[in-house]
């Protein structure tokens, strides 16, 4: 049973931390919210492609308003709760924000192309190899650098210093090293802030925070850290099959995957030969 919320508890419960939404989801939402009965499934199928939307929607739900015994990470069940009039407000307060430049705009689609992709495939990857975290999958492909807007909007030059991070060579050294550099801070860090600001499930905030310390998290071979290592497969594999590292690191190779691959497959207990089958058969699925 859904509870409705005001447009002001809305406002009052968005206050803080924000990523912006693509403006062209928003076109779409808004549309969809001036027809005479609203589709619930299709505004979910929306919102779910923006990870600014999406944890607005999950921060509502999971606050105290709602007295859920556990945090959710499933956007469609979050839809469910909040009902089509809240929903609505939702997306009015969103769509108020600020309008951004065009520049700003083109910049950002990489990020949001990247993001809807890596959710996409990590939610293909996730059932393929039987995963029993399918929703939490999807929500950290959406989220794991939603810290990159933020950053961007504090640094206007973040994005050559995060294509710089993505050259290196180095397998020891992380992307987010670079940045640790330049900037004192990283993505995977105010994302992980990010995602505590929305409420997340703990156990996908702390893969935010350490999806590029993959290297160090998977060469422990000790049974710590299992919900992490099972999330962060399935992100890494997504990754490389999305070719983040070609749209945001505008780079022709995946540095960090040659580092951490053997390690990654070697947990979920595949070989190169099935994970190049699998990355094959996710293409032409049209996943991305």
């Amino acid at each position: 049973m859904s509870q409705e919320l005001s447009a002001e508890q809305i406002q009052q419960a968005l206050q803080g931390i924000s990523v912006p939404p693509q403006p062209q989801i928003m076109v779409d939402l808004q549309m969809e919210q001036y027809m005479p009965d609203p589709d619930l499934e299709a505004i979910a199928r929306l919102i779910a492609q923006d990870p600014g939307l999406s944890g607005a929607l999950l921060k509502i739900v999971n606050s105290a308003h709602y007295g859920l015994t556990n945090k959710i990470a499933s956007i469609q069940r979050a839809v469910n709760l909040l009902g089509s009039r809240s929903i609505i407000n939702l997306i009015n307060a969103q769509s108020i924000k600020g309008e951004m430049s065009d520049e700003t705009i083109v910049t950002l689609n990489r990020f949001w192309d990247t993001a809807q992709d890596v959710a996409m495939t990590s939610l293909t990857l996730a059932k393929r190899i039987g995963s029993q975290a399918v929703d939490e999958a999807y929500a950290l492909g959406l989220f794991h650098d939603c810290g990159i807007p933020l950053m961007l909007k504090r640094f206007p030059d973040y994005m050559s210093v995060l294509e710089r991070a993505y050259a290196n060579t180095n397998g020891e050294f992380r992307v987010v090293d670079t940045e640790n550099q330049v900037f004192n801070t990283n993505h995977s860090v105010v994302g992980y802030y990010t995602a505590k600001s929305w409420r997340l499930p703990e156990h996908v905030s702390d893969a935010i925070a350490n999806h590029h310390n993959a290297l160090a998290i998977f060469r422990d071979q000790s049974p710590r850290d299992i919900p992490l290592k099972n999330l962060l497969a399935v992100l890494k594999m997504a990754e490389h099959i999305c070719a983040s590292y070609r749209v945001l690191g505008n780079q022709a190779e995946d540095h960090e995957w040659n580092a951490i691959s053997a390690l990654v497959l070697d947990y979920v207990g595949l070989s190169d030969y099935d994970f190049e089958n699998l990355k094959e058969s996710i293409r032409e699925l049209g996943v991305r």
